[in-house]
């Protein structure tokens, strides 16, 4: 008794999967998610906790589990447990380097003065829409203007077959980094997996798209630039590609 009670606890991010899997629970797009994140930051909660919470709801939610069924039982499952994993291994990786020192900046998101105070109710709306547009507009119509590029001049038929058996490792790779710069969120990525996956894509392929799509669109990465910073920010995009390309290859060893 005496030796168990002089043993100091072990300090292990025990709370990155339930904080992965309220994430995956979470309805919240990015912008609704950041605010919430900094109040639990500012009332003490760990930053692993947190970017296990934030991973795992970016890349999920849902609706988007609704949704993911028209892909089939198999992807519908590796979707959930793909997502609920990274959301688990960002928490740790965080816990492990950046463990006595903050991973999120929210000073961005600090309440600031109100600039809606025009008292007409109509002119207050449309002068906060106008910042907002002014904001993010930019980002969105780049984002918007890529992916429509992308489903109109790509022939589905053609790129699919980069990413069938025949060229499994290439084939993730690509999936891995082709999201990067679409404006693709989890929804708008099902019609185009659904289609490549109908022409040969591997699964290992979907589970990588389906992974960088959500993690890397354009508005999220524009809300995640604020809080985390351009060296912590890199770091998050390279993480998200190579666990996505991990579990793409992972994927297509145990589905044959």
């Amino acid at each position: 008794m005496r030796l168990l009670a002089g043993r100091q606890p072990v300090v292990w991010p025990s709370s990155s999967p339930p904080a992965s899997l309220l994430g995956v629970a979470s309805p919240l797009c990015m912008y609704g998610t950041i605010p919430i994140a900094a109040s639990f930051s500012k009332h003490g909660m760990r930053h692993d906790w947190l970017a296990a919470f934030m991973m795992s709801s970016v890349l999920l939610n849902p609706q988007l589990i609704m949704y993911s069924t028209a892909l089939g039982v198999t992807a519908l499952v590796i979707r959930i447990v793909s997502c609920a994993v990274c959301g688990i291994v960002a928490g740790i990786v965080v816990h492990i380097f950046y463990k006595e020192k903050p991973f999120f900046n929210f000073e961005g998101f600090e309440p600031r003065a109100s600039h809606d105070t025009h008292p007409n109710l109509l002119m207050r709306f449309l002068l906060n829409l106008g910042r907002n547009i002014k904001a993010t507009g930019l980002y969105f119509l780049l984002g918007v203007l890529l992916s429509a590029l992308f489903q109109r001049y790509v022939p589905a038929d053609k790129f699919a077959a980069l990413f069938g058996e025949a060229n499994e490792g290439f084939g993730v790779l690509m999936a891995a980094t082709i999201g990067v710069p679409l404006y693709a969120c989890g929804g708008g990525t099902i019609p185009l997996i659904r289609e490549w996956l109908m022409m040969g894509m591997s699964m290992g392929s979907a589970s990588a798209f389906m992974i960088t799509g959500p993690a890397t669109k354009i508005t999220n990465l524009g809300a995640l630039k604020i809080v985390l910073g351009m060296r912590r920010f890199l770091l998050y995009i390279a993480f998200v590609m190579v666990f996505s390309l991990a579990t793409g290859l992972l994927v297509n060893l145990i589905i044959k």
